[in-house]
Parts: C-alpha cells; sequence; structure tokens
C-alpha cells in the first residue's frame, strides 16, 4: 500500500462522515459532532473512573489506569486522540499569538492536522515492558508488575499485568517466570533503597524475530563479590536449566545499580546468558538492539511513521539527511538509500555503536554517527555548516524535548529549511521547543535565524488503548 494511501486510510475510522473529514484541517462544521463526542467521552470516562472505585478489582484499576482507552472501540480511540491532538495545536497557536506571531489557521489551529493513523497492530504491540516489583494486592512484596497509585500518595500497589491488552503474551510469561524466581530467593526486594533488599525491576524486550531479551536490575546494598557472582550464577541456573527455561530467552543481562535509572555508562549491563544483543527488521533493514538502545515501541507502528518522515521530508538525492537523537539509526538508515548523506547523534554510546553495525551490516556507507549529548555535538556541527546541498533536519527526543542550544543551533543554520519534530508528548516539554523554533529572532539569547513555522501535523497511533499517540509536526522557513 502507497504512504499516501495509508495516510488517507483512517479517515473512515475517525469521523461519522466523509464530508466532515473534507473540511479539515478546520473542521469548521464540526462544532455538533465535536459537543456529541465530548459528551460521549465523559459519559466513557466517568464510566471507566467507575472502575477505580473500591468495589473494582484491581486488574479492572490498573487497566483504567495505564490503557484507559481499551473500553472504547478502536475507531472512537482514535477520534479521541484526535481531539486531544487538536487541542495541543490550538494552544500552540494561542502561544504563538502572545510571541505576536499570527499563526491561528481555519479552527484555530496552527497548522493542517491530517487525522490520527491507525497502528497496523492494536493489542500486544509493545516490544519492550518494564516490570517493577513490589507489594501486591495480597501484600506479598515479591510481586512483578505493574503499578496502580503513586509515590507521593503512598498509595503503590503491584498488579500483575496478565490482562493488559498493549503487553504480548511473551513479557507476560517472562515476568511471571522473574517472580517465581524472586519469590523462592532469600534475599528481600528493593522496595525503597534506604530499607535494603534487592530484587528490582525486570525489562522485557522483544522483536518479531522471535528475540526476547530480560534484563534484571539488582541492588548491590552492601553485598561483597562472591556473594553478587552466587546470585548472577542462581538467576542464569534458574533461566537456562530451571524453570525459566519456558522463556527461552535470547539474552539475560543484569545490572547492578544503586540509582532510580542507570546507564551502561555508569553500570554496565552484564550479559548472564545467550547473546549480547537482539534483531529487528524494520522496512527490508535489519537491526541490531542493545539493552538500553531507544526503539520505537510498536515496531509495525514504526515502520509506517518512518516512511511518513520519509515522504515529509521531501528529501532527494543530493539531500543530507541531519537525524537527532537517533537511536540505533532506524529513521536515518532507512531513508539512506534516498538521500546524499545521513548523520546521526544519539547520547546513549551503545546505541550509537548499534547505528554503525546496523548501516556496516546492511550495506550503508553515507552515513555518519555521533555520540554524546546533541547540545554538545550539534553546535559544533553546524556551527562551520557550509555545504550547499539542501539539510533536512528530523528530531526525535525523549519527553525532556531538546536543549535550548540545540534548537539554537538549528535555528541558526541557514542550510536547515525542513524540520520534522517528532514528539510522544507534545503537550509537555516539546512544547516549549515549539515556540523557541518558532519565535521572533533575539540576539540578546543568540538566536538570530530565521523563525520556523509548523505547515502540517499528522499523528500516529503508536499506543493504543492508551491516551497517547506520537505527533510530526513539519516546521519550514
Amino acid at each position: 500500500m502507497a504512504l499516501s494511501s495509508a495516510l488517507r486510510l483512517p479517515c473512515r475510522h475517525l469521523c461519522p462522515s466523509s464530508a466532515l473529514l473534507s473540511s479539515l484541517p478546520g473542521w469548521d462544521c464540526s462544532l455538533l459532532t465535536e459537543k456529541k463526542t465530548a459528551a460521549k467521552w465523559k459519559e466513557k470516562k466517568k464510566a471507566r473512573e467507575g472502575c477505580s472505585l473500591p468495589g473494582s478489582s484491581w486488574e479492572e484499576r490498573l487497566a483504567n489506569a495505564v490503557t484507559p482507552l481499551s473500553r472504547l472501540p478502536y475507531q472512537e480511540q482514535l477520534q479521541v486522540k484526535y481531539e486531544s491532538q487538536r487541542k495541543i495545536l490550538q494552544t500552540l497557536a494561542s502561544r504563538l499569538e502572545e510571541l505576536g506571531i499570527d499563526a491561528r489557521k481555519p479552527g484555530g489551529l496552527c497548522c493542517p492536522l491530517r487525522p490520527v493513523v491507525p497502528s497496523p497492530v492494536i493489542n500486544g504491540y509493545r516490544n519492550k515492558s518494564t516490570f517493577s516489583v513490589n507489594r501486591g494486592p495480597d501484600g506479598n512484596p515479591k510481586t512483578v508488575g505493574l503499578y496502580v497509585g503513586t509515590g507521593r500518595a503512598r498509595n503503590i500497589v503491584c498488579v500483575k499485568a496478565n490482562h493488559m491488552e498493549n503487553i504480548p503474551s511473551k513479557h507476560k510469561q517472562v515476568a511471571q517466570c522473574y517472580e517465581d524466581f524472586i519469590r523462592g530467593s532469600p534475599l528481600d526486594p528493593c522496595i525503597l533503597f534506604h530499607e535494603g533488599g534487592h530484587w528490582r525491576e525486570l525489562v522485557v524486550r522483544t522483536t518479531s524475530c522471535g528475540h526476547t531479551m530480560a534484563i534484571v536490575t539488582f541492588h548491590p546494598q552492601e553485598l561483597g563479590h562472591e556473594a553478587l557472582a552466587a546470585q548472577k550464577a542462581l538467576l542464569k541456573e534458574f533461566f537456562t536449566r530451571g524453570p525459566g527455561t519456558v522463556c527461552a530467552l535470547t539474552s539475560l543481562y543484569f545490572q547492578e545499580s544503586a540509582m532510580t535509572r542507570c546507564s551502561h555508562e555508569q553500570s554496565p549491563f552484564q550479559l548472564l546468558h545467550g547473546e549480547p544483543h537482539i534483531f529487528e527488521e524494520v522496512l527490508g533493514l535489519k537491526f541490531r538492539i542493545s539493552p538500553d538502545a531507544f526503539f520505537q515501541v510498536n515496531t509495525g507502528g514504526a515502520e509506517v511513521l518512518y516512511q511518513a518522515v520519509g515522504e515529509l521530508s521531501q528529501a532527494g538525492g543530493d539531500t543530507v539527511l541531519l537525524d537527532i537523537c537517533c537511536g540505533t539509526g532506524t529513521i536515518g538508515l532507512s531513508l539512506a538509500r534516498r538521500v546524499s548523506k545521513i548523520i546521526g547523534v544519539d547520547v546513549v554510546e551503545k546505541a550509537i555503536e548499534d547505528a554503525r553495525w546496523n548501516a556496516a551490516f546492511n550495506g550503508i556507507s553515507n552515513c555518519e554517527f555521533h555520540s554524546g549529548k546533541a547540545e554538545a555535538v550539534l553546535p559544533h556541527l553546524l556551527s562551520s555548516w557550509e555545504d550547499a546541498r539542501p539539510l533536512v533536519a528530523v528530531v526525535n527526543p525523549s519527553r525532556a524535548g531538546l536543549h535550548y542550544t540545540v534548537v539554537r543551533a538549528i535555528r541558526n543554520c541557514r542550510s536547515i529549511r525542513r524540520l520534522l519534530y517528532i514528539s510522544c508528548k507534545p503537550e509537555g516539554e516539546a512544547m516549549r521547543n515549539f515556540l523557541e523554533l518558532c519565535c521572533p529572532s533575539d540576539p540578546g539569547k543568540k538566536l538570530a535565524g530565521e523563525p520556523f513555522a509548523p505547515t502540517l501535523a499528522i499523528p500516529f497511533d503508536m499506543f493504543p488503548h492508551t491516551v497517547h499517540c506520537e505527533l510530526v509536526l513539519l516546521f519550514t522557513r
């Protein structure tokens, strides 16, 4: 199916009539429909909130917390997400007006908004799941699952994720085996660092190639080298010769960590069993994945997303593609054969190693990848940019958004006329970046470059059953 057809496909899922869709992006004639949708959504939301009452099961509470849209038919989920993205673009238009920029288009949006592109896989789509260890509904502190409640409210309960629709069965199987293992261990779980204990979270990664990686995080506390070695041996024995063999793990990693989150550089991932990497195939290319490398959580959705990025970039044979926060290089490498050169930047050193390996394995030579913080690498790369070839930037940052120095480097590089910003939380820190990209020049902030303008927005449903989606926002100047 051609990409342009794929992007049109969701129209019939989104709104009650094709006449209504034909009015996009303004959606001028949809006021009545919007009111009906809002009323219906509030009614559904109220019904779901009832699941959080004391009489509800813990499974219902967890589903309500993690996948609140799972009770809606998928077409209605898409409609809810469209409404949320529309409001975000209205907010951006208002914020730009406050800066003296007339960005309001029909419907109060800052730019046209396409219908939500549906996920090709709706259930069990996650290729990565993180399971916590804490007290379950029965009070057992060695329960492996997902949280209901918050630490601030001190009402956390860890509920097994066996019923969650977005998590594949393989992840649930590994989580159950890990729970069986730690319940048979004499060591306590580490719930609060200062209270002691050792067994912590479990990360499971899988691929369409049938590979499974499990990463166990362990707080060493005061254990010596021999005691740590004994625990690693027991864990390996359980998953390679004991009950855990049913998981058929491709890779088993162990990380000693006294922090909430720990990179490989801070505390190396120790391979206890199997292969050091797992592999995934995307758009005909093979990608190597390390334990902490970023990879889109919905592989099928990622293929649709990357195809759209290629189309929106309008990259040709003479284009240089700047892939900021590139992870394992999936976006850049998927477009490498249609551009002159790929330049990728990512803070995770192991991800850059993967990106370089991926390029070599797939026979792609027109690329270079740089390891380091984008705010340190990018200004140096762009400050002396004199290449006459068109330069297109694609940014896919974490929820923390881009550092101001990165935005400034992009703004001040005149060769970048087209930028694609991919965000899973555009209402968060990404909104700050949008305003920095579009605000008037400010010599006092060393922001001399011509401002960008939002041109087109396309939401992609990478996270069915949740309220989130991935927004691709095209900026031009």
